[in-house]
């Protein structure tokens, strides 16, 4: 008892005391027999790890997605990766699932930016395009786009620049990308609407932007089938059935994705090694050439967890 009034005392002086300081920005840290909490200018704390928490923030969701085949979809917290499994190819399910992106307890939502779309969901240049790019100057305030829980906030080496991916009890994850400033830490609860990060030019990027995504279970799907973004409006219900993650769920097919499709049809099952394309992970690979992704990871030291990346080289036998 003595240890709580000791916490609560310190995090109201320290609150005070910051009060004219950044809101967003941890401003101190208070030890706890719970954890290390991050103490905030807007808020009393926010706890830095949370060790019993395993990442399920839709428990009917997760129990849908897991029943819906005999493979055992992931739902795993990290901190560390940006994609947390990779054998998640939820292209496989067999039924539609009815999600509400907002009920009565999280009925909030926000644009994360309010600017013109440069460019959309699907193949670009050959290359898939996993989510929406939206201009914006660098130094404009992005906001989260559902309440949620930060999962990841720090420098992404492999494109995404300064990156904040947040897990929302809808059971989507957003990704703010190429951003020049973090304003929130891993673990750190967010309401709709809270200032997240400031846009930027970080990573792969040739200009100041938000790259905005929408993954369910690791998997992209177009932003626009929930976001209305010129009349800043979210659609309350999504359906989930395997064609929303395909490149062009939500938009014309163009040729290039016509030609893409085409050539990834022919595969050569004798083949040793095989070389990553856009959008592939470890089950879509097992699955083409007829192995299985344990054997994949054998081969190739690796876990299911590990990221793989466009032109990686994966030995087949």
């Amino acid at each position: 008892m003595k240890s709580f009034v000791f916490i609560s005392l310190l995090i109201t002086t320290v609150y005070n005391a910051a009060a004219q300081d950044s809101f967003f920005d941890p401003i101190d840290t208070v030890e706890t027999p719970t954890g290390t909490m991050l103490i905030y200018g807007d808020r009393t704390w926010a706890y830095l790890g949370e060790e019993n928490f395993e990442g399920i923030m839709n428990a009917r969701i997760h129990e849908m997605v897991c029943g819906d085949t005999t493979y055992s979809y992931k739902s795993k917290w990290t901190n560390e990766d940006v994609i947390t499994c990779t054998t998640n190819d939820v292209s496989l399910l067999k039924d539609t699932l009815w999600m509400c992106v907002l009920d009565s307890l999280h009925n909030n939502y926000a644009i994360p930016f309010d600017g013109v779309m440069t460019s959309k969901y699907g193949y670009r240049r050959g290359r898939r395009h996993n989510g929406v790019d939206i201009d914006l100057e660098t130094g404009d305030t992005i906001y989260a786009a559902f309440d949620g829980k930060i999962r990841y906030a720090k420098y992404h080496e492999n494109g995404f620049g300064n990156l904040i991916v947040i897990r929302h009890y809808n059971g989507l994850e957003t990704y703010y990308a190429h951003c020049s400033k973090l304003m929130v830490a891993p673990n750190q609860d967010v309401k709709a609407g809270d200032p997240i990060g400031l846009g930027g030019n970080t990573g792969h990027s040739s200009g100041s932007h938000l790259h905005f995504e929408v993954r369910f279970y690791d998997n992209p799907i177009n932003p626009e089938l929930i976001f209305d973004f010129k009349k800043k409006a979210v659609k309350d219900n999504l359906l989930v059935h395997s064609g929303v993650f395909h490149p062009n769920s939500g938009s014309s097919r163009s040729s290039s994705s016509s030609s893409s499709s085409s050539s990834s049809s022919s595969v050569n099952k004798n083949a040793k090694t095989h070389r990553v394309r856009s959008g592939e992970n470890l089950w879509i690979i097992a699955r083409k050439y007829g192995t299985t992704v344990n054997s994949l990871c054998k081969l190739n030291s690796l876990t299911e967890t590990s990221v793989i990346h466009i032109g990686q080289v994966i030995r087949l036998k």
